[in-house]
């Protein structure tokens, strides 16, 4: 059974940085594309950005030149990078992994930006 954990969420200030990791476990034989998705409240979720397994990058146009997604295949592990934090980015941020069968999804990390 694979299983996604992330983790790094937490209470920023404006401007600040932050890195987010997700680490697949379990049966995973080979390598998926992965992504990491946001929800705020009241809001639909949202791509902010996924990767292929040959490290093409996709990013949400709300985040373009401020986050950074970038994996370690031996690790199956899948990192965001986020810096020029805003108010806006507030959210759970949940990470997943496309399957050949089925997409899974992480639980979330709660990402907080003050003013």
């Amino acid at each position: 059974q694979v299983q996604l954990a992330e983790s790094g969420g937490g209470l920023v200030q404006s401007g600040e940085s932050l890195r987010l990791s997700c680490a697949a476990s379990g049966s995973i034989f080979g390598i998926y594309p992965m992504g990491w998705y946001r929800q705020a409240p009241g809001k639909e979720r949202e791509l902010v950005a996924d990767i292929t397994s040959g490290g093409s990058t996709n990013y949400g146009d709300s985040v373009k030149g401020r986050f950074t997604i970038s994996r370690v295949n031996a690790k199956n592990t899948v990192y965001l990078q986020l810096n020029s934090l805003k108010p806006e980015d507030t959210a759970v941020y949940y990470c997943n992994i496309r399957l050949r069968a089925r997409t899974l999804w992480g639980q979330g990390t709660q990402v907080t930006v003050s003013s």
